[in-house]
């Protein structure tokens, strides 16, 4: 049986790699799909690919009245709302602590904390016993590096936010994780490695993967096998946990 069968998820930062690797996979186990992003070509053409099993709408996770909207199309479209995946983010900026610029780490912070805090704020009044919520971290929500003073503050947060409502809802029988992916092969990642090493794409790309010790990157369809893996009953009672998928980078 489908592991996600009848069920309906949100997704946030849909149209991108790892948002739409969840999308394929979750409706691949039996569920729909309601994608939501700031790119609307994006978001046309991944709905288009999951076919009748999916739905979209352009949304700013930073704006209130955006993700309630998304959140309410979502439940009007497919009558119901099980799985919550709280997805988008932004590499943010880079530089020492006192070069940082305060525009650019406030941005970081709104779109990952805010983000999610949002998403979930809308979702769980929808939500009922057996539901999951899981919030994209990241490898430097469990470490740190220098000079990401933004990105890693912001997924450290996303850390706190999830114990704190995992902690609240238990009692709901509602379970909230996060998922911590390494470096993973997409545009994202590459963008990342550029400004972090200042080599080019190749070049930055096997300094990364010296860091890691599987030596080599995540493949989006990797992290989707464990966003399904929270989402579904596989994981029935787990709930408050960091689950590290990164390749090593974190042990």
């Amino acid at each position: 049986m489908a592991r996600l069968a009848d069920r309906a998820a949100i997704i946030t930062g849909g149209e991108g790699s790892i948002g739409m690797a969840t999308a394929r996979a979750f409706v691949a186990e039996g569920a729909t799909v309601f994608l939501a992003g700031l790119s609307e070509p994006g978001l046309k053409a991944g709905a288009a690919e999951l076919g009748d099993r999916a739905a979209w709408m352009v949304t700013d996770v930073t704006d209130s009245a955006a993700v309630k909207a998304a959140v309410d199309q979502a439940v009007e479209r497919f009558g119901r709302l099980d799985i919550v995946v709280a997805n988008a983010g932004i590499a943010g900026a880079t530089g020492p602590i006192a070069d940082y610029p305060e525009d650019a780490f406030d941005r970081t912070i709104a779109v990952h904390v805010r983000g999610a805090f949002l998403l979930c704020k809308h979702a769980v009044p929808h939500l009922t016993a057996g539901a999951s919520i899981i919030i994209t971290s990241s490898v430097v929500g469990l470490t740190a590096a220098p000079h990401i003073a933004g990105y890693s503050t912001a997924k450290h947060a996303q850390v706190g936010l999830m114990r704190t409502l995992a902690a609240e809802l238990a009692p709901r029988a509602i379970r909230v994780n996060t998922i911590h992916p390494g470096p993973v092969a997409n545009e994202f990642q590459h963008r990342v490695e550029e400004a972090a090493t200042g080599a080019g794409r190749d070049a930055a790309a096997e300094i990364f993967d010296g860091m890691i010790p599987l030596h080599r990157h995540a493949r989006p369809d990797e992290i989707a096998r464990a966003m399904v893996f929270l989402a579904s009953d596989d994981s029935s009672f787990t709930t408050g946990t960091t689950l590290a998928v990164d390749g090593g980078m974190s042990s």
